[in-house]
């Protein structure tokens, strides 16, 4: 088995769900569209190693979480280890491909300044001898922090430390929950989520998998839910639709959805066997998927708001009650899919993207090869100004016309490895390689 970790105007016509002013804050995973960022002629679509960067920040250690952003904070996480680590390399692995740490880890949160680039401050949060084992292309720090814009809220799950910090890098409280493994060693990768006084966490693992609620202002557990499921590496999402708030999740075994006090409101079986890409929300709908390369089933579900129970698909069936539409082999490994105005497209971790009509499931056009031997794609695609922008672990963004047709418009190259998905804002992209954090913009400095 194998791992990967982890413009014609006039043909293009596609009405955006909720046009929405230009983002002033980033302040979780893929942003708060789920990639999609409000047209803005500032963003830039070009660039390489000297044009249209406005600075570039070493950023010691290994990490792979998002940027996220508030006002002038850029926040990130990194494992700094006292050793020579082995460094990742883009392209296929064999799942069973896990390392031990060569040396103890420090576990760090960067604050780097939005406008200069210049690291702020760093702090230190633990140090130690990572107890878990983690596949060659994870690291210690994957998880994507999340801001209420006055604290900063990270988890390591290699470690099971959530904590929060405040704008100064005050450590204000940390939280230890049990850190277990998740199937043949890979590593940790859900991130929190975030919702008015609640922080939430998946710990999904092969041993005790549970949800929690802590208090974001003091750590403490609300509640907590068991969970039978054997992990994932997939971002629990805060849905609020026209009829509640719930709690959606996704696992190996089922797709869960909770209320805000932990009660399960209904559940979905027949999700591959890992589980990677985040459930998001776009036109009245959520989507959730699953794509294990050497599973059976690579699903994607559209599902509508409203639902209880077990809301599975009979067999023979592709929609239900709930269930918008369903696609059994569309799924993806690593990337979570974009909708973008009235398309669903997926983003395959070979480098192939994919087309449908995101309300019914139906096919605009199949399988397109963005280049030939690329290495593969673990970062999710994200969208403005009429183009998909596609970051492959060659350093390589394909840019993409919008619309029915698919159309390559060009690619950006830089000189190191990504895997973490940028974030766009007030004009700039950060983007985030091995050791570097870049800020593009439109004619750079």
């Amino acid at each position: 088995m194998r791992r990967v970790i982890v413009f014609a105007l006039g043909v293009w016509c596609v009405a955006l769900a909720q046009p929405r002013a230009v983002e002033e804050q980033w302040p979780l995973f893929r942003g708060p569209g789920a990639g999609v960022i409000a047209d803005d002629p500032a963003l830039p679509d070009t660039w390489s190693e000297t044009e249209n960067v406005a600075w570039k920040t070493k950023i010691p250690g290994l990490g792979w979480s998002s940027p996220i952003v508030w006002n002038d904070h850029v926040f990130l996480t990194s494992a700094i280890s006292e050793g020579k680590e082995a460094a990742p390399v883009a392209g296929l692995y064999d799942e069973h491909d896990h390392i031990k740490a060569a040396a103890a880890q420090h576990w760090t949160v960067f604050d780097v300044d939005f406008k200069t680039g210049k690291i702020r401050w760093q702090r230190e949060v633990h140090s130690g001898a990572p107890p878990l084992l983690r596949h060659v292309k994870n690291s210690y720090a994957s998880e994507t922090p999340v801001t209420d814009g006055e604290r900063v809220y990270v988890y390591f799950g290699s470690i099971g430390l959530v904590a929060a910090l405040d704008f100064e890098g005050k450590t204000l409280w940390t939280k230890q929950i049990d850190a277990y493994n998740t199937q043949v060693d890979l590593g940790t990768g859900a991130s929190p989520a975030l919702y008015k006084d609640k922080l939430f966490v998946v710990n999904d693992n092969v041993k005790q998998s549970q949800l929690f609620a802590l208090d974001k202002k003091t750590g403490a557990e609300l509640w907590k839910v068991q969970r039978d499921e054997t992990g994932n590496w997939s971002t629990p999402l805060v849905w609020e639709n026209d009829v509640r708030t719930e709690i959606v999740t996704t696992g190996t075994r089922r797709v869960r959805s909770y209320d805000l006090n932990g009660k399960l409101l209904w559940e979905l079986k027949g999700m591959s066997e890992l589980t990677i890409p985040s459930p998001f929300a776009k036109l009245g709908l959520l989507y959730v998927s699953s794509g294990y390369p050497g599973g059976a089933m690579r699903p994607v579900y559209a599902i509508r708001p409203g639902a209880t129970g077990d809301i599975s698909l009979k067999e023979g069936e592709t929609s239900n009650e709930f269930i918008a539409w369903h696609q059994p082999l569309l799924g993806t490994y690593n990337t979570s899919a974009l909708v973008y105005g009235n398309y669903y497209y997926t983003l395959l971790d070979r480098g192939f993207l994919m087309c449908h009509d995101a309300r019914t499931g139906k096919q605009v056009y199949g399988r397109q090869r963005l280049k030939a031997g690329v290495s593969g794609f673990t970062a999710s695609p994200w969208a403005y100004n009429g183009k998909i922008f596609l970051l492959s672990e060659d350093g390589d963004t394909f840019v993409v016309q919008a619309g029915p047709e698919f159309k390559l418009l060009g690619s950006n190259t830089l000189d190191e490895m990504p895997l973490a998905t940028p974030a766009a804002l007030r004009g700039s992209l950060l983007l985030r390689t091995t050791s570097k954090l870049y800020k593009i913009t439109k004619g750079g400095k």
